[in-house]
């Protein structure tokens, strides 16, 4: 990974509901490198993730906060984060879930490429070799491909793992992407980008994660979501955007 100590990198949280886990969360992301970030974007959490997070923005210059009232949403909050990073100038951008099913331990894998100039985004991968889920159980892995395979079908995009919000993007792609247009609200923003991506011409290449089962809290993850977001690629599919 290259070593220049004036690149700036940002790790963005979208949050709600993640007391238990966001502490610890960012100082293992604050220990990986002195160069990355931390923004924490969220949704007026009533368990007061918030309040921890701006507890150590205060005596971390390194940690920062977004704190949402009036607006809420998986897709708002990544899109908030990422118009920040383009904005503030970061030089990449890793986007995970603050739950610990995104694992610290893979950032620097997922980082390498991006900062060796070698691709514009790259996906974390549950679906290629040396990737995978534990704790898990059978039929969430089971809708894990299915989901999958009905994506790629239909919007014809170049990974495996279109479902997966453990990425990196680099500058350029922080610039490429057109933010400010992109219409999802919930988790289906990660089909969006990697449309809009592949639209932009961006290089997309995947790493292996292993995804795990979240350490605190409860998920806000459901049916209703889930139907949604699989219309939101259909409704992709029949504007001719895939």
């Amino acid at each position: 990974m290259e070593d220049n100590p004036a690149m700036k990198i940002l790790a963005t949280l979208p949050t709600y509901n993640e007391a238990g886990n966001i502490e610890p969360l960012i100082t293992e992301l604050l220990a990986l490198d002195p160069r990355i970030h931390v923004l924490v974007v969220d949704d007026d959490s009533p368990d007061g993730t918030w309040r921890i997070v701006e507890k150590m923005a205060s005596g971390e210059a390194r940690v920062h906060l977004i704190h949402r009232t009036n607006e809420r949403g998986r897709g708002t909050a990544g899109l908030a984060a990422f118009c920040y990073a383009r904005d503030e100038g970061y030089d990449a951008a890793i986007e995970m879930d603050a739950d610990y099913s995104h694992h610290p331990r893979f950032v620097v894998s997922l980082l390498e490429p991006v900062l060796d100039g070698k691709a514009d985004i790259v996906v974390g991968s549950r679906l290629v070799e040396g990737g995978g889920e534990v704790g898990r159980h059978p039929a969430r892995k089971l809708i894990t491909l299915a989901a999958n395979c009905y994506i790629r079908m239909l919007l014809r995009l170049p990974v495996r793992d279109c479902t997966t919000g453990f990425r990196v993007f680099s500058r350029s792609a922080l610039k490429q992407i057109p933010w400010e247009q992109l219409r999802a609200r919930g988790p289906e923003i990660v089909q969006e980008v990697l449309i809009a991506a592949q639209k932009a011409g961006l290089r997309i290449v995947e790493r292996p994660i292993t995804f795990e089962e979240r350490r605190e809290g409860q998920s806000t993850f459901n049916w209703r979501i889930m139907r949604n977001s699989l219309k939101f690629v259909w409704e992709n599919r029949a504007r001719g955007r895939g």
